[in-house]
This record gives C-alpha cells, sequence and structure tokens, in this order.
C-alpha cells in the first residue's frame, strides 16, 4: 500500500522531550510542597513557542535497510536543506529521497538541556529537583551531552563519574535458582528484608466504611469542611517503610478492581479503595528498578528488582505478582547480553499476554503468564531497544546501524507479541530518533532531534505508513513522561497530558501558572485540530487516558482550589466533572512530589512519585497516597 504524500514529517513543538524519561509516573507537573495559605510554586518555566522542522516526504512501511559497515564507520554527510537543516541523505530503493518542505514554526534556539519548560530541563518531562536540598535525579537515559547508543562508548570515559554515581540497570543475570518472594503482611519496615519472607498472618482488610483510620492518618477531619457536591477523602496514607538515605522511586499507582497498588523500593503493596487500608503485600529480596507502564489484562504484572544489595547491582531479576490477589508467581533472570553496548538499563513493557524486557543490546520477551521464554529480539543491523504495547499489541523501536556513529537511524515496528517477529516497519527520516509512543492503537508516536532541538508527533497507519503529522500551531505543550533513575535505556509508554483513541488525538496546552489551559483534540486523519476544551477558571487539567469513549481528564488544584476529575466528550464542549475534590485538602493534593494518578471503580488516587526526608522521623509522617470517591 502506497503512503500519500505528507507535508508535516518528524519537527515541531520546539524543544523535544527528554528522551529517556521514565513512564512509571503519570499526571502533571509536580507541585512541591508549599507553607499554608500560599499557592503552589511552578518548577521553570513552560517552553517556547513550537517550532516544527522542515518535512521528510511520506514513506511506505518498509524492512530494516540492509547490514551496512558496523557502528563507528563514516556515512556521508547530510546536505543541508533550504533552511539550515540536515536533508536525509540519497538513499536506494524504497526509500528515496526526502523532499524538504518548509514548516510554518521556527525553530526554538537554546542548547540541549536548557530550561524551557515546566520542568526545568531541555525537554518536557525532563527530571527536576525534588526541593531545595534535595539530591537532583539524574536525567535518564544520560540526558545531555551524551549522544544516542551508537555514540556511547566515547561518551563513557567522560562520563564515568556520573555513572559511577547512579546505579545502572545493565541485563546480566543468574538462574532461576531463588524461590519466589511469598505474599505477606506488610510491617513497618517489611521492604527491608534481604531474603523471601515467610507467610505470616493475615492483614487487616478493611471494613470499607471508609473512615480512613486504616490508611495510616484518620481522615475525619479532612472530611469535615467538605462543601455540598464535593468529594469524600477515602484514605490519606503516611510512609511505612524503613527506606534508604536517599529515599526511593515510588512505582504505580494502579487500580485493579477494589485495590489500589503500588511498588516502592523492596516491596508491592495493595490497598483497599475504600478505607486505604493494606490489604497484602510481596516482599523482594533486592531493590525494585523496573515495571511496565500498566499491567496486563488479566491483573498480572512483572516488576524488576535487583540482583544483589552492593552498589551498582544491576537489574536482572524478573518478578510476577498477580495484582488481583496479592500472589507472587514466578521468577527469573534476564539472560546476560554480550557485546559493546551490554551495559544497557533493561525497560519492561507488556504487550498481549508478553512481557519484554529490552535494552540497546538485547531484547527478550516472556510468558506474563508462566515466564517461558517466547522470542529472542534480532540481532542483525536494527535491533529493538524497547518495547510499548496494550491488550493486544506490541510496537518495537530499533536502532540500525549506519556508516557514521553520530547519525541515529532509528525504526517503528509492530511486532507479534508471542514471536517478536516485525510485521511492518517504518523507518524514521535520518539523525530522527523514537522519543515515546503515547498510543499504540492508534499508533501516536513522539520523535526528535538531538542536535536540531526537534520534536514531532506522528501517527502511522495499520500498516506502518504515516498517517500525518500533528500540527501543533503556536501553541506550547509539555506532555510529562516522568523521571526515574534509567542512564542507558529508554521506556516508550507512562505519560500524561495526552490520549488517543479512534480518529482523534488529544493533547493539553502549557501555560503559566494561574492560567487556565485547554485540551486540544488533533484529527489523525490530517494532523489539524478539531476542537478545544478549556478547563476550569484558573486552573489546569491534563487528560490521563480514555475512560468509556470520553477523555478522561485530571484538573489541578491550587491553593484556594480543590482538584477534580473529569471527563470531555469526543466532540468537545465544557469538561464534565466527574469527582470534585474538597477545596479544604487543596494543598494537601498538591503535595505530593512528582505525583501519580489513578482512576478505577469511581475512585481517584494520587501518589507520591517519591518518598524522601532528612530523618526517620519526618520519613514516617511524609503522605504517600491519598484516595477520593463521591
Amino acid at each position: 500500500m502506497t503512503q500519500p504524500p505528507s507535508n508535516q514529517p518528524p519537527g515541531g513543538f520546539g524543544a523535544p522531550q527528554d528522551p529517556n524519561a521514565n513512564p512509571n509516573q503519570g499526571g502533571v507537573p509536580p507541585v512541591p510542597p508549599q507553607m499554608p495559605g500560599q499557592p503552589p510554586q511552578m518548577p521553570g518555566q513552560p517552553p517556547q513557542a513550537p517550532a516544527q522542522p522542515p518535512t521528510a516526504p511520506a514513506q511506505p512501511a518498509v524492512p530494516p535497510p540492509a547490514a551496512q559497515p558496523g557502528y563507528g564507520y563514516p556515512q556521508q554527510a547530510p546536505q543541508p536543506g533550504p533552511y539550515g537543516y540536515p536533508q536525509q541523505p540519497q538513499q536506494p530503493g524504497p526509500y528515496g529521497q526526502p523532499q524538504q518542505q518548509p514548516g510554518p514554526y521556527g525553530q526554538q534556539p537554546g542548547p540541549y538541556g536548557q530550561q524551557t519548560n515546566p520542568y526545568g530541563g531541555g525537554y518536557p518531562g525532563q527530571t527536576q529537583p525534588m526541593y531545595p536540598g534535595a539530591p537532583t535525579p539524574a536525567p535518564a537515559g544520560g540526558g545531555g551531552p551524551l549522544k544516542g547508543r551508537t555514540g556511547l562508548v566515547a561518551a563513557i570515559a567522560a562520563g564515568a563519574v556520573v555513572v559511577a554515581a547512579v546505579t545502572t540497570w545493565a541485563v546480566v543475570g543468574k538462574g532461576d535458582d531463588e524461590e519466589p518472594p511469598v505474599a505477606g503482611p506488610a510491617t513497618s519496615a517489611s521492604s527491608s528484608a534481604t531474603a523471601a519472607p515467610k507467610p505470616s498472618e493475615s492483614v487487616d482488610q478493611g471494613d470499607g466504611s471508609g473512615d480512613g483510620e486504616k490508611g495510616g492518618e484518620g481522615t475525619d477531619d479532612l472530611n469535615a469542611a467538605r462543601e455540598p457536591g464535593e468529594s469524600k477523602v477515602n484514605f490519606l496514607t503516611t510512609n511505612d517503610v524503613d527506606l534508604p538515605r536517599n529515599g526511593s522511586e515510588v512505582f504505580g499507582p494502579w487500580i485493579v478492581g477494589d485495590t489500589v497498588i503500588k511498588a516502592m523500593y523492596k516491596g508491592v503493596s495493595g490497598y483497599s479503595l475504600a478505607d486505604g487500608a493494606k490489604k497484602w503485600q510481596v516482599d523482594l529480596p533486592f531493590k525494585l528498578c523496573a515495571a511496565p507502564a500498566q499491567p496486563g489484562a488479566n491483573g498480572l504484572m512483572v516488576f524488576g528488582y535487583e540482583e544483589s544489595a552492593k552498589d551498582g547491582a544491576k537489574c536482572t531479576m524478573l518478578q510476577q505478582i498477580d495484582l488481583k490477589s496479592g500472589k507472587a508467581g514466578w521468577k527469573k533472570a534476564v539472560p546476560k547480553p554480550t557485546g559493546l553496548f551490554a551495559f544497557s538499563d533493561n525497560t519492561l513493557a507488556i504487550g498481549g499476554n508478553t512481557v519484554t524486557a529490552a535494552g540497546s543490546s538485547s531484547a527478550y520477551g516472556f510468558s506474563l503468564t508462566d515466564g517461558k521464554q517466547v522470542f529472542t529480539g534480532p540481532t542483525g543491523d536494527c535491533k529493538p531497544y524497547a518495547y510499548a504495547g496494550d491488550a493486544t499489541k506490541m510496537v518495537a523501536a530499533n536502532q540500525c546501524r549506519t556508516a557514521d556513529a553520530s547519525k541515529e537511524q532509528h525504526t517503528v515496528s509492530e511486532v507479534d507479541p508471542n514471536t517478536g517477529k516485525a510485521k511492518w516497519t517504518y523507518r524514521l527520516p535520518a539523525t530522527w530518533e523514537v522519543d515515546k509512543v503515547y498510543s499504540v492503537n492508534p499508533l501516536v508516536v513522539s520523535t526528535f532531534q538531538r542536535e536540531q532541538k526537534k520534536w514531532s508527533v506522528v501517527a502511522l497507519n495499520p500498516n506502518g505508513s504515516v498517517r500525518s503529522q500533528i500540527q501543533g500551531g503556536k501553541d506550547k505543550f509539555a506532555p510529562r513522561c516522568g523521571g526515574g533513575l534509567i542512564i542507558f535505556g529508554r521506556n516508550l509508554q507512562g505519560c500524561t497530558g495526552v490520549a488517543a483513541a479512534g480518529d482523534t488525538f488529544y493533547m493539553s496546552t502549557d501555560v503559566d501558572y494561574g492560567d487556565s489551559n485547554e485540551v486540544v483534540a488533533f484529527d489523525l486523519r490530517n494532523g489539524k485540530p478539531k476542537w478545544r476544551s478549556k478547563a476550569p477558571a484558573e486552573q489546569s487539567m491534563t487528560p490521563l487516558r480514555m475512560e468509556g469513549g470520553e477523555v478522561l481528564v485530571y484538573v489541578a488544584p491550587k491553593f484556594d482550589k480543590g482538584g477534580a476529575v473529569a471527563t470531555i466528550a469526543p466532540t468537545g464542549g465544557a469538561p464534565k466533572i466527574l469527582l470534585k475534590h474538597p477545596v479544604s485538602v487543596a494543598q494537601i493534593e498538591s503535595s505530593f512530589f512528582s505525583a501519580g494518578y489513578a482512576y478505577g471503580n469511581g475512585t481517584f488516587v494520587v501518589a507520591a512519585g517519591r518518598v524522601s526526608a532528612s530523618n526517620d522521623a519526618e520519613e514516617k509522617e511524609t503522605k504517600t497516597m491519598m484516595g477520593f470517591s463521591k
């Protein structure tokens, strides 16, 4: 099937996103804790007006290019285009020669890593220091000056100090010689165990009364000031885990049935949606280090944890957990990779009934049900380094060998979740890289160009041909894609601020604090905006996902306005409020650092994306999760 000409190829929206941000955290930009009566402080400033680079021609889905000289060989230099941007080199065969066309937006200047977005980094979603005096998380994927995977060798020596200071996730491992962790009750320091725990007494299942007492902090007082029409605070939990000195990243939250699940440090815990009481916990021998963006359709999830307690231990071990029951299932180690790029981080994704573990050197697929290895990623000229998936489909991001190690060549493939074999492959223009997968079905991919500091969102047809290029106009956009410590890997999923269904892609605009932003609906058939929905006065809203054919959005609180959960109809219009959170708890709702969000069974949960404190007393007082319902 031939592809219609496209006049909006990768490019646009100003500075690109952080290519390596962690998807485990969703939601809107984090709002640091404030003193009572003060408005939340918004970190950084929003990016400048979006820019769109010259276009490359539409191209049909094609197989990966034939073998070329290995990494590091010189490649013919790209020729300058009519606007000063490099053109894709001429290539024979099905790729053809790109035709540059003018774009409506100017390029956004500034060095890679310049603070031009609300997260304080050069790209939307880049990691921000937690709070004054707190340790600053390392940029995911190495960030700034480090090139792509093929250009990392020269950067390793220069970045040795940085790498040594941060735990890396290389795909090496042992055999299946350890027994799976045992699900058991939670204790205040249960996650500090160094071996699989023994079963013990059942935890309190909660009485469903919603008084919040078993959630770690009574919520009667929090509900006392509720106004008519405002939702109830089901629970407010505080930390009960003895954490290491620098605190711990939080994975989740996820809602499965009547349970909300989050994972932190050495444990995965399930809590009652009704009152926040801990229902179950699975302890792991060592520190958690990876998780897919979402569990499988049947509630099965696979977590990655480190192979030992040593500093710099590798993220090699996989543990399956049934999030519905809290039972631990199969456990195994990811096969040890070989080759020059065997140090890459290992990231996880679920597509169909397969969970993938992938990095720059190797990729594997395992049965979500029993852990059996179902495929090994290709090791030829184009290698997958990350995957994205949903209940039925799986997509791979690949890097292909080129004659010049400084010129990244990326492709996107839909693969069979059961075999890992590509059904089709779309080849990005030269020097463009896959950034994130905003939606698997319909397929919407964020791409970027490092040297030119350009960002683009492209939609692909079911056969891999270009469907459209999203035309951002003069709006500013800043999807949030988290910020965990991933050094040489890339998570493709987990972004908030975006959603897609059918022929429509939704993305929220980025505005100054105190101004109402908008959710813009783009027609995936031509990339043009269809309609806009404005947030409530002086507040901002961000898409979380689709909900029954409508866009589910979170309305962020202000110091004098409560948060809310709402939906926007596929035809547009004002947001329809589902839950209106109490104004009286707006300060608490704003205080969760790098918050993650989940909505299910009529309950909305906000959870801290990282828990850290200066001493043990503060650590136990840190608020970790809050639930709202009617």
